[in-house]
């Protein structure tokens, strides 16, 4: 086909992409319920545990057993990383490219399976999982090309003006060893494939861990990279919980970077883990967002009401990018919200395998438990909820085997603690602002910085780029008002608390992190 997907153009796709999809998810739920090892050397690796995994948005559906790995297997893993590690540091660039550009390619041949049970294994509906499985896809393909376009990093430099002899300078990069890469639920193919990918292209030799809630995402990732011929050892796969897994790798001494999307406590610790010790160790933080997004008096609130609703409600909010905070003028805020609500009610709930739901389950019991307080926090702290505000499996009895909720939109005074408070469920808090100084001043209070959108005129467009204290910014743009950043098109990366390095994903400056300067002088 020659449509190309992306989180931007996913909203008006082929009918054959519908078609495959749905070939897929029958081949894949005919697979359901296997055991599915570790990934240790090149080979599987049974664990000592293993966990039954079943779909959120129906609890009776059973996905697989999951090897539970420990300490030990974490271990195993470092072991086998830092064994394979001399051998592909000394592999060339071009081999090394092309052997994670195949990777890639495997992936996108196997796009609509993978896809398929990322909808059964995280509930996204089936144009998130498509858009994700080709986003790691297009990591692949996009970091192999990268690196080679800089030639491994390696600089000659002026000779030094030296009489009588020749001083050859050069500068070269060169990899750490073995990276740990920890990923999260709610992306946990991209998230896990883009950091691998850029570890694996610049030399260095990567270990795995996948969220608890989502193994499978890691196992099929794992496969792709065995199936594409990479040494023993070069990738190895473990999924468990994070107090004992992802600890056990943090502490080995063996683990020479890490690359971390999660929440801020969390990757605060990590940073504060990756200084200590010996010698500071790099620590590449993707964290939380708190994404604001601004309308003005001048907006087209059309296109405002499409870019909001999608962004604030789009895989049930459970991505660091999705909006949370809205501010609206005064004088268009009644107009706004009557669009926005038309959109949140013409929002289909229910089982993602299905065509027409737009909106699947949140992840857990957790989430769905968090979603009521955070509810009744709103209702009972001055807030006026405009639309949602149910956990339908309460109130739905086709949906009681899941967890669903209502899209929720409030409108919140701005001494309510939820303004501050990084929620993961579709809740969107709106307030009404007079001035636009005032305005850029709220949606410049957190302490987070990762995402921003705005609607307005295209001379305000300026001045929202000067002040807006965001990595990734977003101005006019119905697909996504905060989300929906791709590889190639958009680097996506955090200010302030939002993230570690100020060096976004896919950007220009994003592989240069996996690798330590050496200068090198020869004089003959």
């Amino acid at each position: 086909m020659s449509f190309r997907l992306t989180y931007a153009t996913m909203y008006n796709p082929p009918e054959a992409m519908h078609e495959r999809f749905e070939e897929a998810m029958k081949r894949v739920e005919a697979k359901a319920g296997a055991r599915h090892p570790l990934f240790i050397d090149g080979a599987d690796c049974d664990a000592a545990q293993y966990v039954e995994r079943h779909a959120p948005f129906d609890r009776t559906l059973r996905l697989g057993s999951f090897a539970l790995a420990d300490a030990t297997d974490a271990h195993a893993a470092m072991e086998a990383a830092r064994a394979a590690y001399p051998a592909w540091r000394a592999t060339s660039v071009a081999e090394r490219a092309r052997l994670v550009r195949r990777v890639g390619d495997l992936m996108e041949e196997r796009v609509y399976d993978i896809a398929a049970a990322l909808t059964l294994e995280v509930g996204k509906n089936r144009m998130e999982a498509l858009g994700e499985t080709q986003e790691t896809v297009d990591f692949f393909h996009h970091y192999a090309d990268d690196f080679e376009s800089h030639a491994g990093y390696t600089n000659a430099l002026p000779d030094d003006p030296i009489d009588g002899m020749a001083s050859h300078n050069a500068s070269v990069m060169r990899p750490y060893g073995v990276w740990v890469v920890i990923a999260p639920f709610n992306f946990p193919l991209a998230l896990a494939g883009g950091p691998t990918a850029a570890a694996l292209v610049t030399g260095n030799t990567v270990v795995l861990k996948g969220a608890g809630d989502t193994p499978w995402a890691g196992r099929l990732l794992a496969d792709c990279i065995r199936d594409a011929g990479l040494p023993p050892g070069v990738f190895n796969y473990v999924s468990g919980a994070g107090r004992d897994v992802g600890e056990a790798l943090v502490r080995h001494p063996h683990t020479a970077g890490i690359t971390f999307t999660g929440s801020v406590p969390v990757g605060r610790q990590l940073m504060q883990q990756m200084t200590s010790g010996t010698y500071p160790r790099p620590c590449i933080a993707e964290m939380g967002g708190k994404n604001p997004c601004i309308v003005t008096e001048h907006a087209d609130l059309d296109r405002a009401a499409a870019g909001i609703v999608r962004s604030a409600y789009g895989m049930g909010g459970q991505k660091c990018s999705a909006l949370s905070r809205l501010y609206v003028h005064e004088s268009v805020a009644d107009a706004l919200i009557e669009r926005m609500q038309a959109q949140i009610a013409a929002i289909r709930v229910g089982d993602p395998r299905r065509r027409e739901h737009w909106l699947g389950p949140v992840v857990n019991a957790t989430a769905y438990a968090s979603y009521g307080q955070y509810a009744e926090a709103l209702r009972t702290g001055g807030a006026h909820l405009l639309s949602g505000g149910a956990r339908l499996g309460e109130v739905e009895p086709t949906l009681a085997n899941g967890y669903y909720v209502e899209p929720l939109l409030a409108e919140a005074p701005l001494s309510h603690p939820l303004w501050q408070h990084e929620m993961f469920v579709p809740i969107l808090m709106l307030h009404r602002y007079q001035d636009r100084d005032e305005a850029m001043r709220l949606a410049n209070d957190s302490p987070m910085g990762l995402t921003a959108g705005f609607f307005g005129s295209d001379d305000e467009v300026a001045w929202f780029h000067d002040h807006i204290e965001a990595g990734v910014t977003y101005a006019n743009r119905p697909q996504g008002a905060t989300t929906g950043a791709w590889p190639g098109y958009q680097p996506f990366g955090g200010w302030k608390g939002s993230g570690s390095t100020g060096k976004a994903i896919a950007s220009f400056y994003y592989l240069a992190q996996y690798l330590r300067e050496q200068s090198r002088t020869v004089v003959e």
